[in-house]
């Protein structure tokens, strides 16, 4: 059967990108003029997603004012837990927005959908992550295997956390909890999960998702696919996120919206829509909000300016 449904974790409060996620959630932060959850959302709808669940935390109304662009407000219902969610719209496919008021953990928020899952298989996407991994084939794999979960992993990176036996698709260990063996891959944050395997997680409890995997792998039903081929970034601290955009060609670097004066000097640096850059500025390896004002004087390198408040003179790696 096709999934065409997927869980897009959205709750995170995004610690190791302060103070930038002060202002916004870390799924909300602009990456090429897109929020990172909306780069995720556009990477599942490509293999068939057609409905999204979100589960958010921090600051929940950027996601009504600031999230993806055509969200539209509709009617409610509720989740595992009886919390409601609001129904919306975006590109034509329906996204519910559950709120957590207390972070119930990866665990905890996916068990809170439990009543909104209508099909067997859920695509299970973390929010804060940039990825062009080819999905088809987590998915294909998920429904040959019959196992209740399947993990997409990653041959190289930090975290190397999971375990694998020969065949390279059962996970034998995470974090050498089960005392089998040392991890050789990193789990990428994304999986595909049956509907019954949420009757693992206890309800009404804020809880990881690691503990029930831990039990499938014991029983050696824990799936895995290594996806190596495409990109995949984990955007969790600054450097990181001032890098994808030097890398990356998501778009233009200087959105046609902003406003760029004479004289300007911008270099590997990405310009928001609605950014003004007073005449003369001199912008190098940075990231400039929407709506951003940079002042003449100023000379930024390495900086992040998302505040809102118009920036002037010399700042190095900084966020204004």
């Amino acid at each position: 059967m096709r999934v065409t449904q997927a869980f897009i974790l959205g709750a995170g409060v995004g610690n190791r990108l302060r103070p930038i996620t002060d202002r916004l959630p870390k799924p909300l932060v602009p990456l090429f003029h897109r929020p990172l959850a909306q780069w995720a959302m556009l990477a599942c709808a490509r293999v068939g997603i057609r409905r999204f669940a979100i589960n958010t935390h921090h600051l929940p109304v950027a996601w009504e004012s600031l999230g993806p662009p055509g969200m539209d407000g509709g009617v409610s219902v509720r989740g595992g837990n009886g919390l409601a969610a609001e129904v919306r719209m975006w590109e034509g496919k329906e996204v519910s927005l559950f709120h957590e008021s207390e972070l119930l953990e990866t665990g905890g928020g996916l068990k809170n959908i439990a009543n909104w899952i209508v099909e067997k298989s859920l695509l299970v996407h973390n929010g804060d992550i940039f990825s062009t991994m080819l999905l088809e084939k987590l998915l294909a794999a998920h429904e040959t295997s019959g196992l209740p979960v399947t993990l997409a992993l990653r041959s190289e990176g930090e975290a190397k956390h999971i375990a694998l036996d020969s065949t390279m698709t059962r996970v034998t260990d995470i974090r050498r909890r089960l005392d089998r063996a040392e991890g050789t891959h990193v789990f990428s944050g994304i999986y595909c999960v049956n509907h019954d395997f949420l009757e693992m997680i206890p309800a009404n409890e804020k809880i990881s998702i690691i503990p029930a995997f831990l039990q499938l792998s014991k029983r050696a039903e824990l799936g895995a696919i290594v996806l190596d081929e495409g990109v995949w970034l984990d955007l969790g601290n600054r450097e990181s996120y001032l890098q994808a955009h030097r890398d990356l060609q998501l778009g233009p670097e200087v959105h046609p919206l902003a406003v760029i004066g004479a004289g300007c000097s911008i270099e590997r640096s990405v310009i928001g829509s609605g950014a003004v850059i007073k005449p003369g500025a001199i912008i190098r390896d940075s990231v400039i909000w929407a709506d951003s004002r940079v002042g003449s004087d100023a000379v930024l390198d390495r900086c992040i300016v998302y505040s809102g408040h118009a920036v002037t003179g010399m700042h190095s790696g900084e966020d204004l």
